[in-house]
């Protein structure tokens, strides 16, 4: 399998995103959890919530970690609608703090569907932190507790998120650039 040779733009650069890591991460500090767990929705924020669980660390508080898997997707590049539990969250969640991690709030579908469930389950407060936050695209109403960037509505890479399973391992958040070659590969502009 090759990866894909497009140009990548950036848009927040590594130095953009670790300063802003650090700042989300007093934010959270001065909202005083307890019994912090932090659920980092995979895949895309894997590389947000190491971060963001760094400078946790660094702004004095010692959460505990879990991943939950949800799609909307499948193996499509538009949301189907419906979100599907692909891993659940193994730890208790009843009384707890629970602060979610995701990469991008979009439609909304997915951070209203895990808050709900982690609510139902009997979490004494779900706090959401994104990466990114694209306001115009809302489905549902919801908003981020803690939001690292307002993004342009464009379809973005890197820093954890993907095209076609590529560029997930780039350092920043970026723009392909299409240079008018299959845009819908990639699901859109």
């Amino acid at each position: 399998m090759t990866t894909p040779s497009r140009r990548v733009r950036v848009l927040f650069d590594e130095i953009a995103i670790a300063r802003r890591n650090e700042e989300l991460a007093g934010e959270i500090a001065a909202s005083r959890p307890e019994e912090l767990l932090v659920v980092a929705v995979l895949k895309g924020s894997f590389m947000f919530a190491a971060d963001l669980l760094r400078a946790l660390h660094r702004s004095g508080l010692s959460p505990q970690v879990e991943f939950v898997h949800l799609s909307s997707y499948r193996t499509g590049t538009v949301s189907t609608g419906q979100v599907e539990i692909l891993r659940d969250v193994q730890s208790e969640v009843r009384g707890r703090d629970v602060l979610l991690v995701d990469d991008i709030l979009e439609s909304g579908r997915t951070l209203v569907f895990a808050k709900d469930l982690l609510m139902a389950r009997g979490a004494k407060r779900v706090m959401t932190a994104v990466l990114l936050e694209k306001p115009g695209r809302r489905a549902v109403t919801i908003d981020a507790d803690f939001v690292g960037f307002q993004c342009p509505d464009a379809f973005v890479v890197g820093y954890g998120m993907d095209a076609a399973h590529a560029y997930r391992q780039l350092p920043f958040v970026g723009l392909v650039d299409f240079d008018n070659q299959e845009p819908d590969l990639f699901g859109g502009t």
